[in-house]
């Protein structure tokens, strides 16, 4: 059991809606969420096909795990060829949709096409249909929520939807949910406005079965007591966010700073968890307001924050007074470290812009440090801006742009490009510090030597949630390796990159790794899902997820000339820190990887790789 059984499929183009048996022979193949919606789109979308045309399609999906009771349970995913990459997309997503999607008896939504006007699918169990959107065109996502709960006269109803960048078409805009939780990574926001569909809302009460409830509640009992017990997941996550990484990686001499000229920031004890914990002189209050949890989630990492009410952001804006999602490690370091800015509330105000109009702050803060190279460089001007001063460390640039950005206007409509866009337009693509189109997260891979590696093979550009060997080089989970070292690191990255596919299938939260490896995931999946989910089945399961969108990127154009990484961190040393004089190590890393793969020196998978798989 576990899985729903169904999916429902959305033509936007006719309007037809219909609900379709689940594949269980592929369900038994891929499992479920990232793996088997991607086997959905792989199998029915032309890896040629434009990102933004109606031909592209947009796959909602949730786990096996999704709606059960076990630890972190409310994960679902968005696929879809993404709008900043042109590679697969699997953007993932917690709060509670997910939950509420897997209740109302879905597996996946998959939408098709276009529709001529603005749009929202209504689902409340069996009665589904689309909604007339024109009046929520051209708002927030925040209001949108807000409109769609109060049309239907039910606040518990779940919104996911967009703002106004992924109407607009930044690049990067997300698909946001519970007003602040997010598919955040490659555009996935943005093909879904390029569809005219501004929301799926969702009233779910039809809950969710398991295949052996006794083996399943004491399977999930066991691996909630590891989570507990655990110093990560049970104590710094809830403590500090994932912001407890802030002054770590910083001491490690890995966070990229002022678009990776650097990796050490002065100010990262200013944007850091215990500068949010800390009193503000105002009004005594301190940034962070409380911990929140996601659906089932036991570990509560999420941050609720307030902006200080005589910050210059808000003092004349009570609509910016209240708490809302606050700021995490990566949005922190992207608005922050990357462009120079150390004024906290300067941070959370456009961290707030980033939910309230739906794009990824990871993509933008690092898009605008480019920006402010290419400013301070010459290469971009006053004219360009509208007048925005784009220097390092401006706070006032950051918050004008995240406004603009947000409604894809002025110089904030170049920024919605990203930086690989951006700074070819204005002749300087070396100055992008992206993979295949994506901005890098908050790691820099001359410290974390592994980190490179993962960047360069990520099947949806540069990500850490793919592969977080920080966890290993810094944090010593499972064990630990040296982060300066490239020896050793295409085997754990492959370990991880496999790992992580079950984790993101199974539909729960792969934060859960901090604490667990498959040996507390499968006999919950066991126990969940009828036939025998070993963790060598898991494995093979996740093997078989990364090369097939290894392939599918291959025939959408992808080769290895794009498993690379700019040649600031190959070719130009760490400055400061423990990775003083060092480069990241691609070269010697690559040819290993594609070996251990089982993939040829040109990055494709041989046929044997694919026979052995099943693909």
């Amino acid at each position: 059991m576990a899985w729903a059984r169904q999916l429902l499929r959305v033509n936007l183009t006719d309007g037809s809606i219909n609900k379709e048996p689940l594949n269980m022979e592929w369900a038994n193949d891929y499992l479920g969420q990232r793996g088997l919606a991607t086997k959905y789109f792989t199998e029915e979308v032309d890896p040629k096909v434009e990102p933004l045309s109606p031909e592209n399609k947009l796959i909602m999906t949730t786990g096996p795990l999704t709606g059960t009771t076990a630890s972190t349970a409310g994960r679902y995913s968005v696929v879809t060829k993404g709008a900043l990459t042109g590679a697969i997309a699997c953007s993932n997503s917690g709060g509670f949709f997910g939950n509420e999607m897997k209740n109302a008896g879905l597996d996946m939504i998959i939408f098709e096409g276009k529709s001529d006007k603005p749009v929202y699918l209504f689902i409340d169990n069996d009665d589904i249909k689309l909604v007339d959107a024109s009046d929520m065109w051209g708002t927030s996502v925040w209001d949108t929520e807000d409109k769609i709960k109060n049309d239907h006269q039910d606040p518990m109803i779940r919104v996911a939807s967009i703002g106004i960048s992924g109407e607009k078409g930044v690049k990067y805009a997300c698909v946001v949910n519970d007003y602040h939780r997010a598919a955040g990574r490659s555009g996935v926001g943005t093909v879904m406005g390029s569809k005219n569909l501004k929301a799926v809302a969702i009233r779910g009460s039809k809950g969710v079965t398991v295949e052996d409830p006794k083996a399943f509640m004491a399977a999930v009992s066991a691996g909630k007591e590891v989570l507990a017990g655990n110093p990560v997941t049970g104590e710094g996550l809830p403590a500090f966010g994932t912001q407890v990484l802030m002054n770590v990686i910083n001491e490690t001499g890995a966070l990229p700073t002022r678009n990776h000229r650097d990796v050490q920031f002065e100010g990262a004890h200013a944007i850091s968890a215990e500068a949010m914990a800390e009193p503000r002189d105002s009004d005594g209050k301190p940034n962070l307001v409380t911990n929140a949890a996601c659906f089932a989630c036991t570990i509560a990492c999420g941050r609720i924050s307030t902006v200080d009410r005589t910050h210059y952001t808000v003092a004349e804006r009570p609509q910016y007074h209240g708490a809302s999602g606050g700021l995490e490690y990566e949005a922190a370091w992207a608005l922050g470290a990357a462009t120079g800015v150390d004024d906290l509330d300067a941070l959370t105000f456009a961290n707030f812009i980033c939910n309230e109009q739906g794009y990824d702050p990871i993509s933008f803060g690092a898009t605008v440090g480019a920006a402010m190279e290419m400013y301070e460089e010459g290469y971009i001007t006053d004219k360009e801006t509208g007048g925005i001063e784009l220097k390092f460390g401006s706070a006032k640039a950051l918050t004008d742009l995240a406004e603009l950005t947000g409604k894809g206007e002025g110089f904030g409509a170049e920024i919605g490009l990203g930086s690989k866009l951006l700074c070819e337009k204005y002749g300087h693509p070396e100055l992008s510090m992206s993979v295949k189109g994506q901005e890098f997260p908050a790691y820099d891979s001359r410290g974390i030597q592994g980190m490179g590696l993962t960047y360069a093979t990520s099947n949806r550009g540069a990500c850490h949630l793919r592969s977080y060997t920080v966890a290993s080089e810094v944090l010593g989970i499972p064990e630990k390796t040296d982060p300066l070292v490239a020896e050793g690191k295409a085997g754990l990255v492959k370990a991880f990159q496999d790992a992580t596919a079950v984790f993101d299938s199974a539909g729960i939260c792969v934060f859960t790794s901090f604490a667990w490896s498959l040996e507390d995931v499968a006999p919950q999946i066991d126990a969940a899902c009828e036939g025998d989910w070993s963790v060598d089945r898991l494995l093979e399961v996740g093997e078989r997820i990364w090369n097939m969108e290894r392939t599918f990127n291959n025939a959408a154009g992808f080769t290895a000339a794009d498993d690379n990484l700019p040649a600031r961190l190959l070719k130009d040393a760490a400055k400061t820190g423990p990775a003083d004089g060092l480069t990241n190590q691609l070269d010697v890393m690559l040819p290993e990887y594609y070996q251990l793969r089982g993939w040829t020196g040109e990055g494709v998978p041989t046929s044997e790789t694919l026979s052995r798989l099943g693909l």
